[in-house]
C-alpha cells in the first residue's frame, strides 16, 4: 500500500473495551443493510435510495465506528450507514454517479469502486491519484457509469476493509439482459476477526503459520505410508521439512481467528432468502473477504454462470464455483421443490464456512453438508519436477544424505542474485520485439510451460519453481474430486466476439514473489516501497504475463482498465478485473492502455498488499527517448 495509507489510531480492542465499559450493545439484525434483510421478499434486493439535492440524485453514505454483534459476540466495526456489509448502491449504465461520503472516523478513509472504469481521481486509492477522505470531512465522488454488472466497493486505507468497510454495487444495463429471472439476491461473502487486524499482521510477521492449525500429523504419515509406501512418504516429508514449508499452508489467515460471513451473518444466524418453488433465481455473489477464497455451491442444485467480473459470458453449467477475494460471479438456477436449500461457501483450506438458506417460508433451515477434508499441496502443485526445489533458501536441507534416501539431489543454493539495474534500464522482464509477444494466441491454445534455472527472479524471493505452466483448466487445490462440475477459467467466454480484439505489441512479465518464513511479499522480488512505477504508453496494446513463484494463490487486480484473460477462446476472450494466479502458474492477459493516469495494481489478499505486493501503473505518452523496443516498463510501485 502507498505510505500515505492510514491506520485507525486506536486499536479495535481498546475501543471495544471502552464501549463495553459503558454498556453499549447493538443487535446484529437491525444493522443488516436492506438488501440482506430476511424481510426483503419482493424479488428485488433493497438498494440505498438517493436523495434529490439541487435537482441531482445523490447517494449519501456515512462511514463510522459502530458497536455491532458479529457471530454472537460484541465488536467494534468500521461500518457504512451502520451495517456490515454497507448498503447496496444501485446505479444505471449511462447515468452519472454522485455519491457523497461523510467520514465520521477519527482517521482518513476512502472508497474504491472495484472493477469500475472511472477517472483516476475518483478511483479512491490514497497516495496514487487521490488524497483520501480526511477525518471528520465529506467527499463527493462523481463519475459517469460506463458499464453494467455486479461489482463492489471497499476501503483502500490501511486495514479498514478487514474491519467491515465494504459493500455491494450493481450497475443495471442500458439494454435488456439476454436472460430472465424471477427473483434476485445479492450474496456478499467475507471474513471477520475479533482481533485487531494490526495484531494479525504482527503475528504473521513473527510466526507466518500462526493461524494454521491443520498441519499434518503422525496419523497422516501412516495413512500416506499405507497409500504411497514408506520411502516416497519419507522423501516427501523430508523435502517439505527441508524447504521449511508446510503443504497444508493454503491460507495465511484461517478459521482459527476468522468467522466466515454471508451478508454479515455467521452460519448460526442463518441468513435466509425467500423464494417460491419453480422460480428462476439470480444470485450476485461478491467475495469481499480480506484473505479467504470460497468454494460456493448449493448441494444438488445445478447452476449456470452468466457473469464474471461484472461482464456477461456465454452460460456455463456448473455445480461449484471457487471465488477468489475481489471476484464477482452471477449465477442462475431453479429451486424446484417446496423445501429449504442450503448455500454453502467453504473456505479454501476447509477451516470454516459461510452459509445461508433459500426457503419458501420463514423459519426453515437447510441441511449443511459435512465439511470436506482440508487439502494438501503436492510438489507438483508447487511446480517441482521430481520434487526438486530450485533457487531456494534451503539452509534447512544442508547435511541431508539425499543418496541414502534414493532422492534426486538438491542443487546447492545459488549465489545471491545481483541487484537489479536502475529503474530506467530495468524493464520488468519486458520482452520487446518478440514475435511471440506480438502474436495473438490461436483459439484453443494456452501459454506453454516455461522452465527456470537456479536463481532466476529471486531477489527477495524464497523459491522459484522448476517450471511454470498454465493452470487455467485446473479447478484448484481441494477441488475436482467430488464427482460434480467445478467452474474453471477456461470455461469463460465472452458472450459475443470482441470487435476491438487485436494483437499486443509488447509483453511485460511480472513475477509474484515472496518469502513465507519472513512474511514478505512483492513483485519481481521487490516490495512497493523500493519499486518504480510500471509504465504503459497511452493507447498501446500489451500482454501482461504473471508468473507465480510462490506456494500461495494471488488474486491480482488492475485498476482503471480491463484485463482480457487469454484462456484459448480467441476473440471471445473474457474481460476480468481480478485474476486468481495459482502456485507455479503462468497466466497471460491482454490490456489496452486506454486510461491515462496513475492506477493501482496489487494482490487482493489484504495482508499481502499491505506488506508490499502492490505497484502503481502509470499510463502516459510515449517516451521519445525509449526507441522502438519500448523498454519503459520497470516493475514497481
Amino acid at each position: 500500500m502507498p505510505e500515505s495509507s492510514t491506520h485507525l489510531p486506536v486499536s479495535r480492542r481498546a475501543v471495544l473495551q471502552s464501549l463495553g465499559a459503558v454498556g453499549v450493545v447493538a443487535g446484529a439484525d437491525r444493522l443488516l443493510p436492506g438488501f440482506a434483510t430476511p424481510a426483503a421478499d419482493d424479488g428485488v434486493p433493497r438498494a440505498l435510495q438517493p436523495r434529490l439535492i439541487d435537482g441531482e440524485r445523490v447517494h449519501e453514505v456515512e462511514i463510522a465506528e459502530t458497536r455491532v454483534r458479529v457471530d454472537g459476540r460484541a465488536a467494534t466495526a468500521v461500518t457504512i450507514n451502520g451495517g456490515i456489509p454497507g448498503p447496496l448502491i444501485r446505479l444505471r449504465e449511462g447515468e452519472d454517479a454522485i455519491i457523497r461520503v461523510h467520514n465520521r472516523l477519527a482517521a482518513d478513509t476512502s472508497i474504491h469502486w472495484h472493477g469500475l472504469l472511472v477517472p483516476p481521481e475518483m478511483d479512491g486509492v490514497p497516495g496514487v491519484s487521490f488524497p483520501g477522505i480526511l477525518a471528520r470531512s465529506t467527499f463527493e465522488y462523481r463519475y459517469p457509469v460506463r458499464q453494467a454488472g455486479t461489482y463492489w466497493y471497499h476501503s483502500h486505507s490501511g486495514l479498514q476493509e478487514q474491519l467491515g468497510h465494504y459493500g455491494p454495487l450493481i450497475l443495471d444495463p442500458a439494454e435488456p439482459l439476454p436472460y430472465t429471472f424471477d427473483r434476485e439476491f445479492v450474496l456478499v461473502l467475507s471474513d471477520w476477526t475479533f482481533e485487531d487486524p494490526h495484531r494479525v499482521m504482527d503475528r504473521l510477521k513473527k510466526v507466518p503459520d500462526y493461524y494454521n492449525h491443520q498441519r499434518r500429523t503422525l496419523g497422516d504419515f501412516f495413512r500416506d505410508v499405507a497409500h504411497d509406501g514408506f520411502m516416497p512418504t519419507l522423501r516427501d516429508r523430508l523435502m517439505w521439512s527441508g524447504m521449511r514449508m508446510n503443504p497444508t499452508d493454503i491460507a495465511d489467515v484461517t478459521g482459527m481467528t476468522y468467522s466466515y460471513l454471508l451478508n454479515g451473518l455467521a452460519p448460526e444466524a442463518n441468513w435466509t432468502g425467500r423464494f417460491q418453488p419453480g422460480e428462476r433465481v439470480l444470485i450476485r455473489v461478491i467475495n469481499a473477504a480480506s484473505s479467504s477464497h470460497f468454494d460456493l455451491r448449493i448441494p444438488g442444485v445445478p447452476m449456470s454462470v452468466v457473469q464474471a467480473s461484472g461482464q456477461m459470458v456465454a452460460p456455463v453449467d456448473t455445480d461449484e464455483v471457487r471465488i477468489a477475494p475481489a471476484e464477482t460471479y452471477d449465477l442462475l438456477f431453479t429451486l424446484p421443490e417446496d423445501r429449504a436449500y442450503t448455500v454453502v461457501a467453504e473456505a479454501m483450506d476447509r477451516s470454516g464456512f459461510a452459509s445461508g438458506t433459500f426457503a419458501p417460508r420463514a423459519g426453515m433451515v437447510g441441511t449443511v453438508p459435512a465439511r470436506r477434508r482440508r487439502p494438501v499441496l503436492s510438489m507438483a502443485d508447487m511446480g517441482m519436477d521430481h520434487g526438486v526445489m530450485v533457487g531456494m533458501e534451503h539452509a534447512g536441507m544442508e547435511g541431508m544424505d539425499h543418496s541414502a534416501m534414493a532422492m534426486p539431489p538438491v542443487p546447492a543454493a545459488p549465489p545471491p542474485a545481483p541487484s537489479p539495474p536502475p529503474a530506467d534500464e530495468h524493464a520488468g522482464h519486458d520482452m520487446p520485439a518478440m514475435a511471440a509477444a506480438a502474436a495473438l494466441r490461436p483459439p484453443g491454445t494456452l501459454p506453454e510451460p516455461v522452465a527456470h534455472g537456479p536463481g532466476t527472479h529471486g531477489v527477495g524471493n524464497a523459491m522459484v519453481p522448476d517450471r511454470t505452466v498454465s493452470r487455467l483448466a485446473e479447478p484448484g487445490v481441494g477441488l475436482g474430486e467430488d464427482g460434480w462440475r467445478v467452474l474453471v477459467y477456461t470455461d469463460l467466454r465472452a458472450l459475443a466476439p470482441r470487435a476491438d480484439f487485436k494483437a499486443p505489441t509488447r509483453e511485460i512479465e511480472l513475477h509474484l514473489t515472496g518469502n513465507m518464513e519472513r512474511y514478505t511479499w512483492g513483485i519481481d522480488g521487490v516490495a512497493f516501497k523500493d519499486a518504480e512505477p510500471i509504465r504503459f504508453t497511452h493507447g498501446e496494446r500489451l500482454r501482461l504475463t504473471f508468473v507465480n513463484d510462490t506456494m500461495m494463490n494471488h488474486p491480482m487486480h488492475l485498476h482503471g482498465m480491463w484485463m482480457e484473460l487469454e484462456n484459448g477462446h480467441g476473440d471471445r476472450i473474457p474481460r476480468i478485473h481480478t485474476v486468481n494466479v495459482k502456485p507455479a502458474e503462468r497466466v497471460s492477459l491482454l490490456v489496452t492502455a486506454d486510461a491515462p493516469g496513475r492506477w493501482a495494481f496489487h494482490c487482493h489478499l489484504l495482508y499481502h498488499m499491505e506488506v508490499g505486493m502492490f505497484r502503481v501503473v502509470e499510463v502516459g505518452d510515449a517516451d521519445p527517448h525509449a526507441g522502438h523496443e519500448m523498454r519503459g516498463a520497470s516493475s514497481a510501485g
